[in-house]
């Protein structure tokens, strides 16, 4: 019988640093990777099909969910090059994450999202300085990349946490702002739907009153802030109104072809809060927080899906 050779070209790899080594290279993702939990509040309008609203006189359903999430954070311990061309190449850290979210009174799922954290250097080309980046995929058909455009550490104290709107809403066509509806056909669901248990009174109107709440009385000695977007739209978490000639073309969000047609997701913006929390016997905590807004087009409005968590880190 002739001889077989089996010998195995070895595998490359790419050699982890140690994890305290990776954890300082992370910047402002370092106290993200293990496991949070906690609760927050989902709000979204659905659109309903035609078959069951063939007059177009209600044309959507608000959605809304006290929520119980877990969300899991793997640090990524070898460095990911990019090749560079108008510049020298690039290196970076990031994270994993997996991200599940239920129904807090009937435990029913709601959502789960895997994705990455990276944590981008300054570079020339383009020249932009430090970011961070998150990568998503959702499971209705959506794929995302948002981008930092805000990263703050070593805050003292708490977050500053402003209102968010879930007004459905157009876009002035000359300046860009938005301009929230007024028709009854779209406000009233915003009055009149009952909110589930344990969240407050008001927030309909301003889901980040739930994590506002959420903090009231804690002593927060540190806090570091993140923001993202994805094509983003001005107004939503602070980013500045952008003239149509220039969008804000940050990121983006691609989906299938049902999702365009029936609910188009065509912008997000998220800002996340990881603070220190220290106790009255001097012991201390971590807690991530986080409100962030996904836009849907159907009717020829745009409906602000809303999503806000308080976790603390197991």
């Amino acid at each position: 019988m002739a001889n077989i050779n089996l010998a195995v070209t070895p595998h490359s790899f790419r050699a982890a640093a140690p994890q305290g080594t990776v954890l300082r290279n992370l910047g402002a993702l370092a106290d993200l990777p293990g496991t949070w939990m906690g609760n927050g509040f989902n709000l979204i309008s659905l659109p309903l099909p035609l078959s069951q609203d063939p007059n177009r006189r209600k044309i959507f359903r608000l959605k809304l969910n006290a929520t119980h999430e877990t969300l899991s954070f793997t640090e990524i311990g070898a460095p990911i090059p990019n090749r560079g061309f108008a510049q020298d190449d690039i290196a970076f850290l990031g994270v994993h994450y997996f991200q599940q979210v239920s129904d807090a009174v009937t435990n029913a799922a709601l959502h789960l999202e895997p994705g990455m954290w990276l944590n981008l250097p300054i570079t020339t080309a383009p020249a932009e300085p430090p970011t961070i980046v998150r990568l998503a995929t959702i499971p209705h058909g959506d794929a995302m990349l948002a981008q930092s455009d805000l990263v703050l550490t070593g805050l003292q104290g708490g977050p500053k946490i402003d209102p968010v709107d879930s007004t459905p809403f157009t876009l002035n066509q000359t300046t860009g702002a938005r301009q929230n509806e007024t028709s009854p056909i779209y406000l009233d669901q915003f009055t009149h739907t009952a909110l589930p248990p344990g969240i407050p009174v008001g927030s309909i109107a301003n889901p980040n009153l739930v994590i506002s709440n959420a903090i009231r009385g804690q002593n927060i000695t540190n806090t570091v802030v993140i923001r993202v977007n994805a094509t983003p739209i001005g107004g939503i978490n602070g980013t500045p109104i952008a003239p149509p000639s220039k969008p804000n073309n940050v990121g983006g969000i691609v989906n299938i072809p049902f999702v365009n047609i029936n609910a188009d997701a065509n912008s997000f913006s998220a800002i996340f809060w990881v603070e220190t929390v220290e106790n009255s016997d001097g012991t201390q905590f971590l807690q991530l927080q986080y409100t962030q807004t996904a836009i849907l087009d159907f009717d020829n409005i745009k409906w602000p899906h809303i999503s806000v968590a308080t976790l603390v880190k197991q």
